[in-house]
């Protein structure tokens, strides 16, 4: 079975081809700027990146012309559009109303509509990829994989904000999660490598990128994470500001004259260690700023990584201890000094950092010492793949 997995973003598309037989990546790549006359795609196949401007103005146009790379004469990967079995879609926010992976029909885009305000720059993207879908290949099956369904099993008393019961009751305000399918993704293989079963484990999976989550995961389920009723919450991001008094944001309307539009703007990208630091968007560079004795780039950076040493200390108290620390994402996997920074805050857990093995970048690797308390591991995520599976099974059924 081969499965095209899209990753839709307003005005990009990310996509991979796997074939679910060796679970093999055939083509990926991501077309940027659509919407615009210099849109272009950067197209991966056998080791080859081949970059082509090429306007596209709207998902339909953009996903027409990526299929065309896919059965392209000089580098295809497939003779027809006859071989793509299924199409597997990354969606982000189902409320309450979609807890687990969907076969997408008319229902399921109502519900993206209806959690728009909720995730207000993924899910109008999501629609457009699904309806651009429905127009260019109206006979293949497409499956929806929620970034909130994992989350799906948090109890009660954990994802209830401490604010009157009717705003929940009237308006679904509660804690979703997101960032599922990675931490699916990892925890599941951290089984595989360790051979064993996730039931009895207690785990903390610790995504890092541009936008950030943690996830306590104890017998193989989410039962608390980092971001809550929208991806804002948690830890502070690139540039996301995550958890704030939220007295913060009120006395700041009023004395900036804010608008809640654009309030939100400025918490969702101009906060975080950009706001902090007052650097372009791109954590290397913040980074390497830290490192070279910027004030507001190291204070920045210290925050990132107390702040998820302290939600990793809250998780051992959600599950009476913790048993493996994942880290994960391009922050997780690729950032030496971050992953140091935020062990060395958990020494007093037990957690003992090789610096040996710590010293690589997106390997698949055991980076604790051997007499460390906790077992630290690197993994790769790889959502795209936990996305075709997840495609497969509701296909084959």
């Amino acid at each position: 079975m081969k499965i095209l997995v899209l990753n839709c973003g307003s005005s990009s598309l990310k996509y991979q081809l796997i074939n679910m037989e060796k679970e093999k990546v055939l083509a990926s790549g991501k077309y940027e700027r659509i919407g615009e006359k210099e849109a272009f795609i950067t197209h991966k196949v056998n080791g080859q990146k081949i970059k082509i401007e090429n306007p596209a103005y709207n998902h339909t146009e953009a996903i027409e012309f990526t299929l065309k790379q896919l059965t392209n004469q000089e580098y295809k990967v497939i003779d027809s559009l006859d071989e793509i079995n299924a199409i597997g879609h990354r969606l982000v926010h189902g409320g309450e109303k979609i807890s687990e992976s969907v076969v997408i029909d008319d229902k399921v885009v109502e519900v993206l509509k209806e959690y728009t305000d909720l995730a207000p720059l993924h899910n109008p993207a999501c629609i457009l990829g699904i309806e651009a879908c429905k127009q260019v290949m109206p006979d293949k099956h497409m499956v929806g994989v929620f970034d909130t369904a994992f989350h799906a099993s948090i109890p009660k008393e954990k994802y209830i904000y401490p604010i009157p019961y009717e705003y929940y009751k009237k308006y679904g305000v509660r804690k979703y999660g997101f960032h599922g399918t990675s931490h699916m993704f990892v925890s599941k293989r951290l089984a595989e490598i360790e051979n064993m079963s996730l039931e009895g484990t207690k785990i903390v999976t610790c995504h890092l990128g541009q936008g950030s989550s943690i996830c306590a995961i104890k017998d193989g389920k989410s039962i608390d994470t980092s971001m809550g009723l929208t991806p804002l919450g948690g830890i502070p991001m690139v540039t996301r500001c995550g958890d704030l008094d939220p007295s913060v944001i009120t006395y700041l309307m009023k004395k900036e004259n804010l608008t809640p539009s654009e309030m939100e703007d400025i918490l969702n990208k101009k906060s975080g260690l950009t706001g902090i630091s007052g650097l372009a968007p791109d954590f290397r560079e913040i980074e390497d700023a830290s490192n070279a004795d910027n004030e507001k780039a190291k204070i920045a950076v210290d925050e990132f990584d107390y702040a998820i040493a302290s939600y990793i200390a809250k998780y051992a108290v959600a599950m009476n201890g913790i048993d493996y620390i994942i880290f994960t994402g391009g922050v997780g996997e690729n950032q030496i000094n971050i992953r140091k920074g935020i062990c060395e805050k958990l020494e007093f857990m037990g957690v003992k950092l090789d610096l040996d093995a710590n010293n690589m970048r997106g390997e698949e690797k055991v980076i604790s010492s051997q007499d460390s308390k906790i077992k630290v591991y690197v993994i790769p995520t790889n959502e795209e793949l936990m996305i075709a599976k997840e495609t497969e099974r509701l296909i084959n059924k």
